[in-house]
């Protein structure tokens, strides 16, 4: 009876132990490939930190020349597939810090996931809602949320100070609360990027999110003082070598403390790469089910 008692244990134990791993595996969402062979990374020409940094061949007259139909205005149209367009919206949004205009594609409640994509000086909701520049990245970004069922959300930012990330942070807390059990991932491009270092000092804000992209984004050098810090937020970067705007160098100084602190972080440095190229050469797909496996 003894003997019996232990193996029933054992086995309710067991069962247990699969049941929290299968409902975690339930809960890591994997994005369906959607035109990847067009998309992925090209050949990686070297990698660092046990391979969460790699460095990615690019070059200017294959991968703008190349692959737009005019170069840097259109891309070809094997990039792009414009039937997503009937899942877009123009929207005004109300949050506690004022209204924010979006452009939001996929399914505005009930979302599997929420990407939210913050503009760098000089853009608004346009850009990243603009299927045919940026050789089509935002359309297969896109086309991902809807064929997935999540949502993409590209706000026009009104500031890159406090005033404009409250606003930022009010939509973060809005997808949150219209589908509370996906994850909600910030990405932010260029001077974007002081949005994301405004929004990791709101613990409020952090608490709803799920990981952050930075691509081609200045350093911030408190980012281990922040509340996203403590709470070992993943991080995906993204950057030109060549970037003249922010020093690729100083953002992986930052990568680097962030691997050493034990957060969940990759980054891809596109060799000869200037400051607007990893928003034409993110890879998205790949990029998500980092942050979404976390």
């Amino acid at each position: 009876m003894a003997q019996s008692t232990v193996d029933c244990l054992r086995r309710f134990v067991l069962a247990a132990v699969f049941t929290g791993l299968a409902a975690h595996q339930a809960s890591a969402l994997t994005l369906k490939p959607w035109k990847d062979e067009l998309f992925a990374y090209g050949t990686v020409v070297e990698t660092a930190d046990d391979g969460a940094l790699r460095v990615v061949d690019y070059e200017e007259m294959r991968d703008i020349n190349g692959r737009d139909q005019v170069p840097e205005r259109r891309v070809k149209s094997a990039y792009v597939s414009t039937a997503v367009k009937k899942a877009t919206q123009a929207l005004t949004v109300d949050t506690p810090a004022g209204k924010l205009d979006v452009a939001m594609t996929g399914k505005g409640e009930g979302a599997a996931f929420t990407v939210i994509f913050i503009h760098g000086r000089g853009g608004d909701r346009r850009l990243g809602n603009n299927d045919w520049t940026f050789g089509g990245n935002f359309n297969r970004l896109k086309n991902l949320a809807v064929q997935n069922g999540g949502v993409y959300y590209a706000p026009s930012v009104p500031s890159f100070d406090d005033a404009g990330a409250a606003r930022i942070s009010g939509l973060i807390l809005r997808a949150k609360a219209l589908s509370p059990d996906a994850p909600v991932i910030l990405a932010c491009a260029s001077m974007g990027s002081f949005i994301c270092a405004r929004v990791v000092r709101d613990a409020t804000a952090v608490k709803s999110l799920s990981g952050m992209v930075l691509m081609g984004g200045a350093a911030d050098g408190d980012y281990a003082k922040t509340p996203a810090f403590k709470a070992k937020l993943p991080v995906y970067f993204t950057h030109g070598d060549s970037d003249k705007v922010y020093a690729a160098n100083d953002q992986i100084a930052v990568f680097r403390k962030l691997r050493k602190a034990g957060i969940p972080t990759r980054f891809v440095l596109f060799q000869t790469g200037g400051h607007g190229t990893p928003v034409r050469m993110t890879d998205w797909r790949e990029t998500l089910n980092f942050l979404l496996a976390r």
